[in-house]
């Protein structure tokens, strides 16, 4: 480990952060006479090839499953690219891919990373899906200075929740991925398609996710009252909530014609099942989380057709990667061929994250030196899978941001469900594929 690299101490007991003075003496001895001697031989200088570890956390099991469903093909073809290791300078590093299970628990986020990081040593920490699994496992690398990219959780919760400051942000910690603005507006393009009321009925839970996009000030309400909209919030509910009894009697009682939120898969499939068990049939349902996935919305039955949601990644979106060469449709179709499964939106950012690793760590400057690999990863600036990654245009200096659309769910196609884009004012480069449909 070099003298850059720091040894974590969050989370391990003091004796553990301590060094043997006698064997550092030692072994600062040894080092400096070997290179006396090899100087005074005249021995040519050779750099030494380290294993470069990435650790990778993302939650395989528990209610945030659907997000990881991509991740083990994503983590084969990144390792199918270091195969052969990446080269830095004069020498050619192998690479380590370290995958771990947060179990949908930001407890469980938080020590896996903290294994990861005292125990494994990594040289840069990946993560993805939701501030569940983003904020806990970025707070352990902030704090013991390993660097960091997260992605798949709007920027304002991953930011702000953690206690970032605009003009300050984080040192650490780095993410890409659009904000609650983007997905205001591609929600509000979209209903603004259909002839409805514009009485929004509101399901935040009282998680990171709820809590932002709920919130009076920065999340929903404040732009939809400015754009038209009557918001009905009946409040913050409990994730894993059995009866949403109350909340569909206030949005029937309300004149409610469209729903949006953000729940998690399991949550929504019981409110949109007792919505229509009680009557409850809106023109439009913009759901966040939930309805992202293929094998959510074919558990609905037929009542899942012309459901919305945001889309930020697709076969139909126009970039490549920058480590495999693979436009998005031909890495949606790798994923098909590989897993016989159709696409689900996480594959572009699961791609992308191993992307911006691999860019990192190939202009690393000192591999096994965590402020090198830092340095390196301020200035990245690539364009990936998902579109251009670069920190310097902002919101903030630790943040990137996507492009983000709209569409729904329709019966048909060559799966059960075909996710069609219908609305792109938010990014006019990426197609629509057909018009937005009231629910029926």
């Amino acid at each position: 480990m070099s003298d850059n690299k720091k040894i974590p101490t969050k989370n391990l007991p003091i004796k553990s952060a301590k060094i043997d003075r006698r064997q550092f003496i030692k072994s600062t001895a040894i080092g400096v006479g070997a290179a006396a001697i090899s100087s005074s031989i005249g021995f040519p200088a050779m750099a030494k090839s380290k294993t470069i570890k990435i650790g990778y956390v993302t939650p395989k099991t528990g209610p945030l499953a659907p997000f990881a469903e991509a991740d083990s093909f994503a983590v084969s073809l990144a390792q199918k690219a270091f195969a052969n290791g990446i080269k830095v300078g004069g020498a050619t590093h192998p690479v380590k891919i370290i995958m771990k299970d947060s179990q949908s628990n930001p407890n469980r986020a938080a020590a896996v990373a903290s294994d990861l990081i005292v125990k494994d040593e990594v040289d840069v920490m990946l993560v993805s899906s939701t501030p569940e699994t983003t904020n806990p496992v970025s707070d352990q690398c902030e704090v013991n200075e390993v660097p960091c990219v997260s992605t798949v959780a709007p920027w304002q919760p991953w930011f702000f929740t953690r206690g970032g400051k605009p003009g300050v942000g984080f040192k650490w910690t780095y993410h890409f991925f659009w904000g609650l603005e983007d997905v205001i507006s591609v929600f509000t393009n979209m209903w603004g398609k259909l002839d409805t009321g514009k009485v929004v009925g509101g399901m935040f839970p009282n998680d990171g996710d709820g809590n932002a996009w709920g919130d009076k000030k920065l999340g929903f309400p404040p732009v939809l009252a400015k754009k038209g909209y009557k918001l009905i919030d009946p409040g913050r509910y409990q994730n894993l909530t059995d009866d949403f009894s109350a909340q569909i009697s206030a949005f029937k009682s309300g004149g409610v014609d469209i729903v949006t939120g953000v729940m998690i898969p399991p949550d929504f499939t019981n409110f949109w099942i007792q919505a229509k068990q009680q009557g409850f049939r809106p023109k439009a349902a913009s759901i966040g989380k939930a309805i992202l996935f293929p094998v959510v919305v074919e558990g609905l039955g037929e009542s899942g057709h012309n459901l919305s949601s945001e889309i930020w990644w697709s076969p139909s979106h126009p970039f490549k990667s920058s480590l495999t060469g693979q436009s998005s449709a031909q890495l949606a179709h790798a994923y098909t061929a590989a897993t016989k499964k159709q696409w689900t939106q996480p594959i572009g950012f699961a791609h992308a994250l191993f992307e911006v690793a691999a860019d990192v760590i190939k202009r690393t400057q000192d591999v096994g030196s965590n402020a090198a690999v830092l340095d390196a990863l301020t200035k990245t600036n690539i364009n990936s899978v998902v579109g251009p990654i670069a920190w310097k245009p902002g919101p903030f200096k630790n943040v990137a941001k996507t492009p983000l659309v709209g569409g729904q769910w329709r019966l048909g196609g060559k799966y059960k469900y075909d996710l069609v884009i219908t609305s792109n004012e938010t990014a006019p480069m990426i197609p629509t594929g057909g018009d937005m449909q009231p629910i029926t």
